[in-house]
């Protein structure tokens, strides 16, 4: 049997207890800290040279620098290796995310106010993005079409995919996946020297505007040291779900939900919400027996019994508050009226509503965006999607006519701050009719 938490909600401790479990207990790693930062500054330093020195020792391999690069030809032999029903799966998923992504294109637009002053917006995609892939303990050809896809959605005319190959070997499944999104170019390095190239460039790898998908504590921690040269998607945490259930679902659907998150890492958190004590048992006694079926039971094991809880609330109006307390990166709402509960919840990164939509559909092929704000930071963060690939411009343009009115406001406000040269910058426009000397 499986030894995972059992919370209620009216216990004087209950407060306590949640905030512990919710609190990560990793803090900050001074010696990670600095050896990502020698990373860092060696490949800003000395370039392929370093960057083939780190690959070769953390990846096991004895490669030259010319063996970073997936060939085109390498790339159309790895589909061909790809069984034609994955084959398949890939490229319907690719095409339900491109579609769903689609939908969040939005486009410039300006206006002419009053005074006829044009004001507006400009929306320009960006010129590359590095996306990076996992390729240590499992292979992710989801991630790369989640990250890929988007980008390409918002116009970006240029993609580098990184992806870490282990002595030397790499996953068929994510060489088809960045055909079937679109990568234009891909090199088989991973960790913290792979986040320095796309940052600050090599001879061989070229530097990215923006750097998105997850990786390791190390990976993690080298977007966050390179943020500022380079933009970053977030600092992904582990993984995480919250269930809320009306006891109306099946145990075994719950239980398996909760399974299939806690599948990815120790660190996994996975926890279910309900109103009903005797359907908690059921759900617990379906944990029990469905565990010893997973292959990867000893890591959901240690993810349950370190990040887990089965929790008793009082009613669905006392989840909506723990929901926006916990900003959970995936939520389930499986009760028998999810549409009733959407009003009041604020911070979730994506939202699985009812029996049938479990939170691996989401996963793989839903549409939406799998890359979502983990560890409570659904309070202000969104899901990765094409607006993560597009800068905004404002636009200004003033007539001869309209300058006057807000160059006075605009000299106000400069010679109340102390700012004379902007103050008198204003003023030379006002009652100017001339648009450039004669000369």
């Amino acid at each position: 049997m499986i030894e995972i938490k059992r919370l209620t909600s009216i216990d004087r401790d209950f407060n306590t207890t949640l905030d512990s479990l919710l609190v990560s207990s990793e803090g900050p790693d001074a010696d990670l800290i600095q050896t990502v930062m020698t990373i860092l500054q060696q490949v800003r330093q000395r370039g392929d040279t370093a960057l083939l020195e780190y690959t070769n020792r953390f990846d096991q391999r004895t490669a030259t620098i010319d063996d970073l690069e997936i060939s085109a030809q390498a790339r159309q032999l790895a589909i061909k290796q790809v069984p034609l029903s994955l084959q398949e799966a890939l490229t319907e998923a690719a095409e339900r995310i491109r579609s769903y992504h689609e939908h969040q294109k939005t486009e410039s637009w300006s206006y002419t106010d009053a005074a006829g002053t044009l004001l507006g917006q400009q929306l320009t995609p960006l010129d590359s993005v590095g996306v990076y892939v996992p390729g240590g303990k499992a292979a992710y050809p989801s991630s790369v079409l989640m990250n890929v896809i988007p980008a390409r959605v918002a116009g970006v005319e240029r993609i580098i995919m990184v992806v870490p190959a282990p002595a030397g070997k790499l996953n068929p499944l994510v060489l088809a996946a960045a055909e079937i999104a679109g990568v234009d170019r891909i090199f088989t390095v991973g960790g913290a020297q792979a986040i320095a190239a796309l940052s600050y460039g090599t001879d061989i790898i070229p530097a990215v505007d923006k750097i998105v998908g997850p990786g390791n504590r190390y990976v993690a921690e080298a977007k966050r040291q390179v943020f500022g040269t380079v933009g970053i998607d977030m600092i992904a945490g582990p993984s995480e779900v919250l269930v809320v259930s009306d006891a109306s679902t099946e145990p075994d659907w719950i239980a398996m939900d909760l399974l299939a998150q806690a599948e990815h890492d120790e660190d996994a958190r996975a926890i279910l919400l309900c109103l009903d004590d005797n359907f908690i048992d059921a759900v617990k006694q379906s944990i029990d027996r469905l565990l010893p079926e997973m292959p990867r039971a000893n890591i959901i094991r240690a993810s349950l019994e370190k990040n887990g809880a089965l929790i008793k609330i009082t009613d669905l109006t006392q989840a909506v508050e723990l929901i926006n307390r916990i900003a959970p990166e995936h939520l389930e709402l499986s009760v028998s009226d999810p549409a009733a509960m959407l009003a009041g919840i604020k911070h979730a990164g994506a939202i699985f509503m009812g029996h049938y939509t479990a939170e691996v559909l989401g996963d793989y092929c839903a549409g939406p965006n799998h890359v979502l704000p983990t560890a409570g930071t659904a309070r202000f963060s969104s899901p990765l999607g094409v607006y993560d690939f597009q800068k905004r411009s404002s636009l200004i343009m003033c007539s001869d006519k309209s300058v006057t009115s807000l160059a006075a406001t605009a000299s106000v406000l400069a010679r109340g701050e102390g700012l004379i040269a902007h103050a008198r910058s204003a003023e030379m426009r006002i009652g100017s009719h001339s648009v450039k000397r004669e000369t």
